[in-house]
């Protein structure tokens, strides 16, 4: 009989931590932070299984990645199933997406989940071997603002928590036909730098070139502080794609910074890729640095802030992440799939808002419905539906759709008592038409005075 060495296994295994009722209270006021939010934007919630089959991740993050490569835990069963616990929550999804025949549901599909996923890595601070995520997933829509609406998703819950000083590192890949010439760039560059870079990185070099700009060896980074830019490389679809990305960033006030190195170490990534950093800097101190910025590429950076790589705030913990995958359908079967997402790491945001006292609203029923119509009152309309959620106004609304017939069949279904509709030339004009549903009536008021009027409005019915 093998003896038990109780000193051990009285203790949590490497890598992992027990969460005491002090710090499980904050996370779930994180989560029902999160979820409230989610849920007000119309993303749904979805469960899937810790465990998978191990090709799910092997087919989608790259063979060659160091998650397949080196933190899976994965096993076989007693019935010679290859199995992994998941490393991560966006392949899983869209295998339920398309197991579940999700495309014949109205696209896009907006889904929400949280839960724990496995890495076996060097532990270190905001760092598990078990970690908990809440993330955000569109799936079916290949548009700029579903890709803004994820990190606005993302930049809400942090600011709904009183974490305000943070920062979007943002950049794109491009896609597959713009990327290759950038790699050839990118390879070309790296090739005669190859004897400085790191042991894994010579690796990289043959198998994925762009994974050595994402290597976290100290010694790597002046060598990608030199290399090309992927900005300097897309086609102008995808260039097209990623300035209006930006100016949705802009009408929403989200701060923001290029950063050129940033590509995230999945295969399955295209286009918009992004992770939000925790900032030790004071918000003047951050506005003074962005207008102090020279922009580097006039046809994208006229929206953007550029900043060099090596540029990332003090505190340098990345507590989100995510982007476009427009490939994952195709990687895992004939599918084409737009897809966009992203995810909080919540071990590292329970740190950051540990002693944050969180006050909670319960979710009303909606008594004001939101149509945009055209892409400039799309910008304006998420800007205002976050005014109305903090004055706590219950609303809901449609961004998939385009015409106002349908909208307004939706809002008529909900029981509204008012509509607010923002088409193109309203957003020009920064006025909006609200109508009431039972009269029938309408009037167009100034975007200033909307929220006022409304208010009163709703006060006297």
């Amino acid at each position: 009989m093998t003896k038990i060495n109780l000193k051990d296994v009285l203790r949590t295994p490497k890598g992992t931590r027990d969460l005491l009722p002090e710090e499980v209270a904050v996370w779930q006021k994180i989560e029902e932070r999160a979820r409230e939010v989610a849920e007000y934007y119309g993303f749904r919630p979805i469960r899937t299984p810790h465990i998978e089959h191990t090709e799910l991740f092997t087919a989608s993050l790259g063979e060659a990645s160091d998650v397949v490569e080196k933190q899976m835990y994965s096993f076989v069963t007693r019935g010679h199933d290859k199995l992994t616990l998941r490393p991560e929550g966006t392949a899983p999804i869209m295998r339920a997406y398309m197991e579940h025949g999700m495309r014949a549901w109205p696209q896009p599909v907006m889904l929400y989940y949280n839960g724990s996923f496995f890495r076996h890595e060097n532990p270190q601070r905001g760092r598990y071997r078990e970690l908990g995520q809440f993330g955000f997933e569109i799936l079916g829509d290949d548009s700029p603002v579903a890709d803004a609406m994820i990190i606005r998703m993302l930049t809400l819950v942090l600011e709904e928590l009183g974490i305000k000083n943070f920062t979007v590192h943002i950049n794109t890949l491009g896609d597959k036909e713009c990327r290759g010439d950038y790699k050839k760039e990118l390879v070309q560059y790296l090739r005669k730098k190859v004897n400085y870079l790191c042991k894994d990185c010579k690796i990289r070099l043959k198998q994925n070139p762009l994974r050595v700009l994402d290597c976290k060896d100290p010694n790597c980074a002046e060598i990608k502080a030199g290399a090309p830019q992927m900005i300097e490389y897309v086609c102008a679809a995808c260039k097209s794609h990623f300035k209006e990305v930006l100016e949705f960033l802009d009408e929403l006030g989200i701060p923001y910074l290029l950063d050129h190195a940033l590509v995230r170490g999945l295969d399955y990534y295209s286009r918009t890729v992004f992770e939000i950093f925790l900032d030790e800097k004071k918000p003047e101190e951050k506005k003074k640095k962005k207008e102090e910025v020279k922009t580097e590429n006039a046809e994208v950076t006229e929206a953007a802030d550029a900043v060099k790589p090596q540029e990332k705030p003090a505190l340098n913990i990345a507590i989100a992440g995510g982007g476009r995958y427009d490939y994952l359908g195709k990687m895992l079967s004939s599918k084409d799939i737009p897809a966009t997402g992203g995810a909080f790491g919540l071990d590292r945001l329970t740190d950051a808002a540990r002693e944050l006292n969180i006050n909670l609203a319960r979710k009303k029923a909606p008594k004001l419905f939101l149509i945009q119509l055209g892409s400039h009152a799309k910008k304006k309309s998420l800007a205002l539906a976050e005014e109305f959620r903090q004055a706590n106004i219950p609303l809901a609304m449609s961004f998939s759709r385009d015409s106002i017939g349908s909208q307004l069949k939706i809002a008529s279904r909900l029981g509204v008592g008012y509509v607010v509709i923002i088409g193109q030339k309203e957003a020009f004009d920064e006025t909006a038409i609200v109508r009431n549903m039972e009269a029938g009536v309408q009037e167009t008021i100034p975007l200033p005075r909307l929220l006022s009027y409304v208010k009163n409005k709703l006060k006297s019915k």
